[in-house]
């Protein structure tokens, strides 16, 4: 059994071992698609895949759909030609289900794979055509929170954003600026409407997608390298629209007992490859199965009915509500706990941690006590019913291979958010104690404690990627377990408790300094100071 498209041909072998194949005309789907492209998404990760790329087979399979999708990649060209393309575009779904139970489904929907490379005039001659097509309504992201940035962690201008910036558009370099140029391409092909829709997870992403595009119409339109019409049309015209999204949908790299479980299937060519861009990709994605995605209803184009394969569309302040929902109440903040807690206690997989009652009882209190006393409920769903189904389906489901380590990546970066926003809504109200709180505060130290480097048994570790680690580490080298001395611990970690950038706020000044850095104490007391220390604050 191969997965490609003569592999294919054999649909009995497939479906004798369980897999869910495509219920539409293949080759119908793909030409449909090539004359009159509806959906290009960029991005052509496993979220994708797993996400996007399955809902639109849903669409096709009901009839609701002629066409699927055209994917691109704008970062790693190597997805698209040692992936992709020798799998003539197929992939598995692998859905791994809390139960035990699994799903296996043939994805078919994507018809073509393009490399976003300006260099190469036949791989951008063909975005160039996508974007010159009338019919195109939609064109989505999944290209990960940096890829909208146009500074580096320093704030300084990225190379090839000050090259595109200044020397125009002939050949951009940058992932914003060559999208840019194909807009503009839209632009002098007819001004066709269009919507531009982030889907990856962070905040405000039509907003930041909005910002990026703006940065380089509005050089572009100074230095003359575009008609002046082209910036009315781009932001203001209200023919391109930015929308805003909430995505959630947990999806680990390739994981090898599912490679295994394939071959058992005996299906050939599964081996995950590594790009040079440190990209691991495999003919398959292994996913949760639960899955949300939120979009604010603006297509001035029209769009796909993607309702039907479960979107929720909805006005930009709802969709606002739902991202706070999770990102500052009802997912984030227990699986930040949840990673920091896991590095220091030993564990390897987040769903174990969810077998530990002291870890449990602690997200229970972060998510169902301090966290829903102040999140605005956004109706299209329900705060606690997703709670509920966070810790009762999806983090103790035994079947994700997902790491307390991968979810510490870039922490410094998401404790503003994450429970920023819930302290400053304490402040803001007058029913609610900030002193109250424990549970956050708990978290607060304990990451402190994590930036040592050393877990609960005097082990040391290896702390998780950070761009602010080279600056944070030095608040805690001269701590040693066992050697508590409250003096020295407000004096050299009171500037960090009072880094606004990275907490949402000066916890001195929130009043909450005095509790973190005692629970820090308690943390540094000894081998299984943080155990025990848990064990206290999360009853």
């Amino acid at each position: 059994m191969r997965l490609d498209a003569e592999g294919l041909k054999n649909t009995g072998a497939w479906l004798e071992k369980g897999y869910a194949l495509p219920q539409y005309a293949r080759d119908a789907m793909i030409k449909e698609t090539m004359k009159n492209p509806v959906w290009l998404h960029l991005g052509a990760g496993n979220i994708f895949r797993a996400f996007q790329a399955n809902a639109a087979q849903k669409i096709l399979n009901e009839g609701k759909s002629k066409t699927g999708i055209i994917v691109a990649d704008g970062f790693d060209f190597e997805i698209v030609q040692k992936m992709y393309r020798p799998h003539d575009n197929y992939s598995i779904l692998v859905t791994l289900k809390s139960s035990g139970s699994i799903e296996k489904t043939v994805i078919g929907s994507i018809a073509e794979s393009c490399m976003m490379d300006s260099s190469s005039e036949k791989e951008f001659g063909r975005m160039k055509e996508i974007f010159r097509a009338p019919s195109l309504q939609m064109v989505t992201f999944t290209i990960t929170e940096k890829g909208y940035s146009l500074v580096d962690g320093k704030g300084v201008t990225l190379a090839a954003v000050e090259k595109d910036l200044n020397e125009g558009l002939q050949q951009p370099a940058s992932y914003i600026g060559r999208l840019t140029a194909l807009l503009y391409e839209r632009y002098l092909a007819g001004a066709y409407p269009l919507a531009l829709v982030s889907m990856d997870n962070c905040s405000h992403n039509g907003e930041k997608l909005h910002g990026a595009v703006k940065a380089y119409v509005d050089a572009w339109t100074a230095k003359g390298f575009v008609e002046k019409g082209f910036a009315e049309y781009a932001l203001a015209s209200g023919k391109v629209s930015y929308p805003w999204t909430m995505i959630d949908k947990i999806t680990p790299r390739p994981d090898a007992g599912v490679e295994a479980m394939l071959q058992k299937d005996q299906i050939e060519g599964l081996d995950p490859i590594i790009t040079s861009h440190k990209t691991y990709v495999a003919p398959f994605v292994n996913s949760e199965e639960s899955e949300y995605l939120v979009i604010e209803d603006d297509f001035p184009n029209g769009r796909p009915h993607l309702e039907d394969a479960g979107f929720m569309f909805t006005d930009r302040e709802t969709v606002n509500k739902v991202e706070r929902m999770k990102v500052c109440t009802c997912l984030n903040p227990l699986h930040t706990a949840l990673a920091v807690l896991g590095c220091l206690l030993g564990y390897t997989k987040i769903s174990e941690e969810m077998k530990d009652e002291d870890l449990v009882h602690l997200i229970k209190k972060i998510g169902y006590v301090e966290g829903l006393s102040v999140v605005t409920d956004p109706k299209i769903l329900n705060p606690k019913e997703f709670i509920d189904t966070v810790i009762n389906v999806r983090v103790p489901n035994p079947f994700m291979p997902d790491t307390p380590q991968r979810i510490a990546t870039d922490t410094s970066q998401k404790l503003s958010i994450r429970y920023g926003e819930t302290i400053k809504a304490y402040l803001a109200s007058d029913t609610l104690d900030v002193k109250s709180l424990t549970g956050i505060p708990f978290v607060f130290a304990a990451w402190i404690r994590y930036l040592m480097g050393v877990d609960d048994q005097g082990n040391a570790f290896e702390l998780s990627p950070d761009p602010l680690l080279v600056s944070l580490k030095p608040y805690v080298e001269g701590f040693r377990l066992g050697n508590v001395d409250a003096e020295q611990i407000k004096k050299t970690l009171l500037p960090l408790i009072k880094n606004k950038q990275i907490f949402g706020v000066d916890l001195e000044e929130a009043g909450m300094s005095e509790e973190v850095l005692k629970i820090f104490g308690q943390l540094l007391s000894g081998e299984g100071a943080v155990r025990s220390t848990l064990h206290q604050y999360a009853d």
